[in-house]
């Protein structure tokens, strides 16, 4: 059965109207999932917040305390996209323990997933894009410290490019970066990851997942990762409001699939998050982002 990372503080957060974050997916993702069966209420584990401390092992200790003192300026709140509030703080804090926690329990039970996670614009110094602190790269490094894992990989495939999560791995050879991504989309300005995958505008399910039958048995064969943390972003899909990609539903399942079943196969713990995903009625959300939860109850089930 599949271990899953829930908090209800995932949709709690108070936006003003029409804001573009979708902030009620996760609520409507976890009680689908759960009215569905795919989720067992034994097998849903609320994560605990990271400490500030912890955050510092990868984030500027001057940028840490000013987000959570609520005194960062207007120019670094506006790169955010999020207006400060305590709750965001709260929120940020336990979404990034939730992606430990996801790992945590890939490291146990082979796949794990995680309903939030996939913050990858945030760098060392400054969050951006609705991304305040990077939860996967934080992860990474806080196991890696722990001496639980040797080598991880980050392998992202939201629309955007994970650029935060690129520079913050530069120099790092022990936690490697791959980014699948539409090249003419946000950031305007992309970073260096160890491995990029820029797509083309329209590209439809054939030419998407036969891109990922190229990169991804390669990636495991050469740098053969103890844990794979794998950004499952829905903004690749053809009626996303952000990306200029074209999957449907089922491309994103035989994505999801492709990538948990190339890890099972070689033994490699898996942690999934669910990425971005936009779109005006968060509901249409629900059924994009339960094909991660579909495909990896349907591998578990096979095990």
């Amino acid at each position: 059965m599949l271990n899953a990372v829930y908090h209800p503080i995932y949709s709690a957060l108070p936006l003003p109207a029409n804001h573009r974050f979708p902030i009620h997916k996760y609520r409507l993702l976890h009680d689908a999932l759960l009215a569905q069966g795919v989720l067992q209420p034994e097998r849903l584990h609320q994560p605990e917040p990271l400490s500030l401390n912890q955050v510092t092992q990868v984030h500027c200790p001057d940028y840490v305390q000013r987000f959570a003192q609520g005194t960062l300026d207007h120019k670094a709140q506006r790169r955010l996209g999020f207006p400060w509030s305590p709750p965001l703080v709260a929120r940020t804090l336990t979404a990034c323990g939730g992606t430990l926690r996801a790992a945590e329990l890939a490291l146990e039970h082979g796949i794990a997933c995680h309903l939030s996670g996939g913050y990858h614009h945030a760098h060392h110094d400054f969050g951006s894009g609705f991304c305040v602190f990077n939860d996967l790269v934080l992860a990474a490094r806080l196991l890696l410290q722990r001496q639980a894992v040797s080598r991880v990989l980050i392998f992202d495939c939201d629309v955007h490019q994970g650029d935060g999560s690129a520079a913050l791995c530069q120099d790092d050879p022990d936690i490697i970066t791959c980014s699948l991504h539409c090249e003419r989309n946000f950031p305007a300005r992309k970073a260096r990851s160890h491995v990029d995958v820029p797509l083309e505008n329209d590209l439809d399910d054939a030419a998407y997942l036969a891109t990922l039958d190229t990169v991804l048995p390669w990636l495991l064969n050469l740098y053969q990762p103890d844990l794979v943390i794998y950004d499952a972003g829905v903004d690749v899909h053809q009626d996303d409001a952000l990306g200029y990609l074209s999957l449907s539903d089922h491309g994103l399942y035989q994505r999801d699939h492709a990538v948990l079943s190339a890890c099972q196969q070689r033994g490699i713990p898996v942690a999934a998050v669910i990425g971005g995903g936009y779109a005006k009625d968060h509901a249409d959300l629900v059924p994009r982002h339960s094909q991660l939860f579909f495909a990896a109850r349907d591998l578990l089930s096979q095990r």
